[in-house]
């Protein structure tokens, strides 16, 4: 491996099967070396998982040309055992996805897409998680990959002040139908949840997650408004969740 490219991460929560994992490499192998850590099933919805419990396990595969394991564990576990076992040295960049589904507005707390980038940025590494507002197997990345390599360009030859780690979500439209790339906050939201009772042919009642999200935020400068505009919504997130309004206004307690 050269030490004159950068090296570049590849990681998502689709497993190391999917689609767009296998779009997301084409595009990092333009800008460095690639090594490809992806979960070795499904690991959607698992946020900031990690292993505690039981052993990890990894499988060394040859993908697109590059070096890639497939890991027991969650998208968190794959960034840190190749940050921390596997790799020469630290990554220049990590990128996540291409998600299949957005992860605008609430999703980011729950996507293992973005949290896999959030843990690269609390490693000091600038991350970026991609996701395609298309749930398909059969999703066209043609535009994705686009916008992919704009953004993985600007911010691999860029210094920033701080670590950067940014949300992007891609409308599921061609190339030509997007308007274009808008930065973005992201938008106020939730997901009105039920569970589905149901009984299996044992007799005992199971549950089924459902539900639909709805959109408190009729803001224009948001990722929700930017998708449904036709826009590549890029929102800079950050692991410090503290509430520095509330912080400011609860401090009264100290002298309590």
């Amino acid at each position: 491996m050269s030490s004159n490219q950068p090296l570049i991460l590849v990681v998502n929560d689709d497993g190391i099967n999917a689609p767009g994992i296998n779009a997301l490499t084409e595009i990092a192998k333009k800008f460095g070396e690639v090594i490809v850590v992806a979960p070795d099933k499904p690991q959607s919805g698992m946020g900031h998982a990690i292993t505690l419990d039981s052993t990890l396990h990894l499988k060394k595969i040859e993908k697109d040309g590059v070096t890639a394991y497939s890991c027991s564990g969650t998208p968190v576990d794959c960034v840190k055992i190749a940050v921390n076992k596997l790799l020469p040295r630290k990554p220049d960049l990590i990128v996540s996805g291409i998600n299949h589904g957005s992860n605008s507005s609430i999703n980011v707390i729950y996507s293992g897409t973005m949290s896999a980038a959030l843990e690269g940025s609390l490693e000091g590494i600038p991350s970026i998680g991609f996701s395609l507002s298309n749930h398909s197997i059969d999703a066209d990345f043609t535009a994705a990959q686009h916008y992919a390599e704009k953004i993985i360009s600007q911010v691999i030859n860029t210094k920033y002040t701080n670590n950067i780690c940014l949300n992007v979500n891609i409308p599921n439209l061609s190339k030509e139908l997007i308007t274009g790339i808008k930065i973005c906050r992201q938008a106020k939201g939730n997901w009105v949840e039920d569970y589905d009772e149901r009984t299996d042919p044992m007799g005992r009642k199971y549950y089924w997650l459902t539900g639909k999200f709805v959109l408190e935020d009729n803001g224009t400068d948001t990722d929700e408004w930017a998708l449904t505009n036709n826009y590549v919504s890029v929102v800079p997130v950050q692991p410090d969740v503290t509430d520095y309004t509330i912080s400011k206004e609860i401090k009264h307690l100290e002298n309590e």
